[in-house]
């Protein structure tokens, strides 16, 4: 099975009650950062690049329950910097799992399977590790030799131990789309719960600017990466909508959802989307209230949301499409693998 069938269910009777309430706007995906610090220095992502003054901060877990609380979500995806450096992630993970949040731990597993030993496995806990494609190009992706090896090593001895384990990978301009077919072939051989995949996304903090993907590029490179499982001749076992990856093969046209996946971390609530480096807000009241939603997504002609068809802005878009009568065959695809 892919997409768990419970948190389908939860997710899709969160949506329902949104709308029954007559709520326009709300969250589906709370990213929770509750650290920066990150023991890689990968070339596409900004977040290391804040000063050393704020690297050092941790969120604690009482300003994360606090933070999901406020906000409501079903689903806790908690990114970094590296989750896994944070002394008292473990205090966070049980308190979300007692509070029925579906948690996605994403993390580049070189401390993976030394830290298992701190958590237990749950329907409600699963470890999201970053791999970007095969040894040379994930090890080139991360700067840094041999954490392919260690993080396929903590794939395995997760998975052995029980736990819930999905791959994340962001795909970025000049990929091979023969060699991610491959790494997708792979994958399957390690019997993971499920793969996410996402185009590269501009952070404007981020070292390495030239490899991002504009919105035409997108759709052409994922046209010809997935078009064995768009035929049928391969299975690969999706962590997604199907419309989501119809959307990145511009076989669907949706217009982003900003506030469906918003990020709080040391800084606050950031302001409206954590591609942008705009500030932070105080509170989720302050964020949902105070901002201009006008002025984000495609339609809205912000420049630097043109180009932008990143799985934060649009599989919330995707969620709530699938619950119109039209999509729903097509969404329970991906409740299985």
């Amino acid at each position: 099975m892919a997409v768990q069938l419970k948190q389908a269910l939860v997710v899709g009777s969160y949506i329902i009650k949104q709308r029954l309430t007559g709520r326009k706007r709300f969250p589906l995906v709370l990213m929770l950062e509750p650290l920066f610090r990150c023991n890689l220095a990968c070339s596409g992502c900004g977040k290391i690049q804040h000063p050393p003054e704020i690297l050092v901060r941790n969120l604690t877990p009482e300003e994360c329950f606090a933070a999901v609380e406020e906000c409501g979500v079903p689903v806790v995806s908690i990114p970094g910097g590296e989750p896994l450096l944070h002394p008292q992630i473990d205090e966070i993970v049980k308190g979300l799992v007692q509070r029925k949040k579906f948690i996605y731990l994403c993390t580049n597993a070189i401390l993976l399977e030394k830290s298992l030993d701190k958590f237990e496995p749950s329907p409600y806990l699963t470890f999201s590790v970053h791999l970007d494609g095969l040894r040379e190009h994930h090890d080139q992706c991360v700067d840094r030799q041999g954490v392919f090896d260690k993080a396929v090593a903590a794939i395995k001895a997760a998975l052995a131990k029980g736990f819930r384990v999905t791959t994340n990978t962001t795909i970025f301009e000049g990929s091979n789309y023969q060699e991610m077919q491959e790494f997708f072939d792979f994958l399957a051989t390690l019997g993971v719960d499920g793969m996410m995949i996402s185009p590269g996304y501009s952070y404007e903090w981020a070292p390495d600017q030239n490899h991002f993907l504009k919105r035409e590029q997108t759709k052409a490179l994922f046209r010809q990466i997935l078009e064995p499982w768009k035929s049928g001749k391969k299975r690969w076992n999706f962590n997604h909508n199907p419309l989501f990856l119809d959307f990145l093969m511009g076989d669907k046209d949706y217009e982003c959802t900003p506030w469906g996946s918003p990020s709080y971390s040391v800084l606050g609530w950031q302001k409206p989307c954590y591609l942008l480096n705009e500030g932070h807000y105080k509170t989720f009241k302050e964020l949902m209230e105070a901002t201009n939603w006008e002025n984000y997504g495609r339609q809205s002609g912000n420049p630097q949301c043109a180009d932008c068809m990143v799985h934060c802005g649009y599989e919330p878009t995707a969620a709530v499409e699938a619950l119109k009568l039209e999509n729903m065959g097509r969404a329970v695809s991906s409740l299985f693998a």
